[in-house]
């Protein structure tokens, strides 16, 4: 089994979708009516919104892949791309989701840490990232690369209003850490 990571392309747009679609419907199957994965699919994960997206340059996609198969995906963003404006030096990781069938392989630590080094790379202070209030498994992977609770906001689904933790860590502290390496 050979896995890789490649930044998503404007013609990636398709496979995107598929695999955002996927993804979010394995995570969130008990959470969500089958209307407010419509409405959601239909706003947030169109083709429309999702080319937008990519061809956003504050806004950066990867693919995590196994044996060249495109497993999971990746989005991070930087100035007006991030989706919320609490931090306005911030890097925001967006999106992480690998489909059910290959979690516990590791391919959500390769495209986290592969987001860590990307905000590494840039000048902003913070990279932050929203989690569910109640996916405890994630907030205790976050809090072991050193994430804390710093705010909360509202997630729509359909007619569905969630809480996500807003998380952060320090962009110097992930540098001096690297450097350590």
């Amino acid at each position: 089994m050979k896995t890789g990571i490649i930044k998503i392309g404007a013609s990636d747009v398709k496979t995107l979708r598929d695999l955002a679609m996927r993804t979010f419907s394995e995570t969130f199957c008990n959470e969500y009516t089958d209307e407010e994965f419509k409405t959601y699919f239909d706003t947030a994960l169109s083709e429309t919104t999702l080319r937008q997206e990519l061809s956003d340059p504050e806004s950066q996609h990867y693919f995590v892949t196994v044996d060249g198969k495109p497993v999971g995906f990746l989005k991070v963003n930087i100035g007006s791309a991030q989706t919320e404006q609490e931090l306005p030096t911030g890097f925001e990781v967006q999106r992480i989701y690998v489909l059910a069938d290959n979690q516990g392989m590791g391919l959500g630590k390769v495209l986290f840490e592969k987001a860590l080094q990307l905000a590494a790379e840039t000048a902003c202070d913070y990279v932050w990232l929203g989690v569910w209030e109640h996916n405890y498994k994630s907030q205790k992977f976050y809090a072991k690369y050193g994430f804390e609770k710093f705010s909360e906001h509202t997630f729509i689904v359909g007619d569905s209003h969630d809480t996500d933790w807003l998380l952060r860590r320090s962009v110097a502290s992930i540098r001096e850490e690297a450097a350590k390496q």
